[in-house]
């Protein structure tokens, strides 16, 4: 970083629907996994900060919960929708991500209502997984939704393989207020380690298991242990609401907890670039999503 030069520094909010590519056009950005990725939705629960470097400007990515129409009477649907625009309000400008490649949902029409009634923030469309889309379906997409809102920049990139997105990082950049760095150079995101770690298993569950078994189990990092040759030793709880989901995580012989820890186990050795020991245990908590103290280890609002 040149000294003398003036410094930029922003917050972005990447807001959406599930599934919409939030966390893997953040993770492409920044360069590493800072957000884990799934194909089924509301798989990020908190917002999540990844930081990236441009030239002089460090620009804050809020990887916020997808936003859907939650159940009322279900706190944790509250707490993550909550938590995902309290990230808006947060910051200088919004990256509203789309899926071109899908009829625009209910959801993002609510985003949309909402953005329409408040107009302090500037917004910024993209579209992702353009190589899913013919190129006249996409300006077609681009042109209505810019009738109907008011957008300061169109973006068309796919999130995935990265197309697109030095373009929107360049934009972003150029676009950031002055003001001085809030994090150190070589930082690249907020979340500690420990619950990093965390996170990473949960991805693994959400990839290996079916149906609505994911969103009834949460996952913590109990020990963490270094040893003097840089090797690391992580014990994990998976903590299951029903008894009898215990044999589907365990799996036959216990193959499937085998599976995902070795999973979770090679790519936290490619984040911490060290050797790791990662032991899994499988625990029937059947009240854990009313625990008032893991919402606040996720940076939730259980009152939401």
């Amino acid at each position: 970083m040149n000294e003398n030069a003036q410094q930029k520094f922003g917050f972005v909010a990447v807001i959406g629907e599930p599934n919409a590519g939030k966390s893997t056009l953040i993770n492409n950005i920044i360069g590493t996994k800072v957000s884990i990725v799934s194909s089924k939705v509301q798989t990020t629960r908190t917002r999540v900060l990844g930081i990236a470097i441009e030239n002089q400007t460090q620009i804050v990515f809020v990887d916020t919960p997808g936003i859907f129409q939650p159940d009322m009477k279900n706190k944790m649907e509250r707490a993550i929708v909550a938590s995902a625009w309290e990230g808006v309000a947060d910051a200088e400008a919004l990256v509203l991500l789309i899926d071109a490649s899908k009829k625009i949902g209910g959801s993002t029409k609510i985003i949309l209502e909402r953005l329409r009634e408040d107009k302090s923030k500037r917004c910024i469309l993209v579209l992702n997984k353009i190589d899913r889309m013919r190129p006249q379906a996409l300006l077609d997409i681009s042109e209505q939704l810019n009738e109907e809102n008011d957008f300061e920049a169109t973006f068309m990139l796919s999130a995935l393989k990265g197309k697109g997105v030095p373009d929107l990082l360049k934009y972003l950049e150029k676009n950031m207020p002055d003001g001085v760095w809030h994090f150190p150079e070589d930082q690249v995101t907020d979340m500690p380690m420990r619950l990093m770690a965390a996170e990473v298993t949960r991805e693994k569950l959400f990839q290996s298991l079916h149906q609505e078994l994911p969103y009834h189990l949460t996952v913590e990092s109990d020990a963490w242990e270094e040893f003097d040759n840089g090797d690391v030793k992580i014990d994990q709880t998976i903590y299951i609401a029903r008894e009898a989901h215990k044999k589907i995580v365990i799996g036959k012989g216990g193959a499937m907890l085998k599976k995902i820890g070795q999973s979770a186990r090679l790519e936290l050795e490619e984040i911490l670039d060290t050797k790791v020991h990662l032991k899994l245990f499988v625990k029937v908590q059947e009240n854990w999503l009313e625990d008032e103290d893991r919402y606040s280890l996720w940076g939730l609002d259980s009152n939401a």
